[in-house]
């Protein structure tokens, strides 16, 4: 770090031992090992804070959907689907359920009793529970039912 050998820090050590007395040294080194632990404690909770901060205004990832497959049962509707079961999934959840194409295709969703309206990719969306979606194909749909639009993901529509 700064490159002083055993002879320059005899020397250091010496000339500390003169100016400050033997009574007195281990004082001083007990008080700037205090002030070395505090100043790095203080710079890694300052990192943290920083790097937390940082993670913050990140937007969440895009959450990843198992495959989904149409199931050939005959019993089973032409318009049910079925995914496939993931392995790494929650062993909590369902690992199969059954979604209408018509659900899945909607562009736009908003929560039940909620003033704000998501695009299917908004992270926000994972956060609302499927009983409590409302699915809205345009925007104008959206904002007609009283939603105004998500400040995250700024759901807009193509002219």
């Amino acid at each position: 770090m700064f490159d002083i050998g055993l002879q320059e820090l005899v020397v250091v050590f010496v000339i500390a031992l003169l100016v400050f007395g033997p009574k007195n040294l281990p004082q001083l080194g007990r008080s700037l090992g205090r002030a070395m632990r505090e100043f790095r404690r203080a710079s890694d909770e300052f990192r943290s804070t920083i790097e937390t901060n940082l993670q913050i205004n990140e937007p969440d990832p895009v959450p990843t959907s198992p495959p989904v497959a149409t199931t050939t049962d005959p019993i089973a509707t032409a318009d049910t689907t079925v995914a496939l079961a993931d392995p790494a999934a929650d062993p909590l959840e369902p690992t199969t359920s059954a979604v209408t194409p018509e659900a899945v295709g909607e562009p736009y969703v908003a929560q039940r009793g909620a003033k704000l309206f998501h695009s299917r990719d908004c992270g926000w969306t994972k956060r609302i529970a499927e009983p409590e979606r409302l699915y809205f194909k345009r925007v104008a749909e959206a904002k007609e039912a009283g939603f105004t639009g998500c400040p995250v993901c700024e759901p807009w529509e193509p002219a």
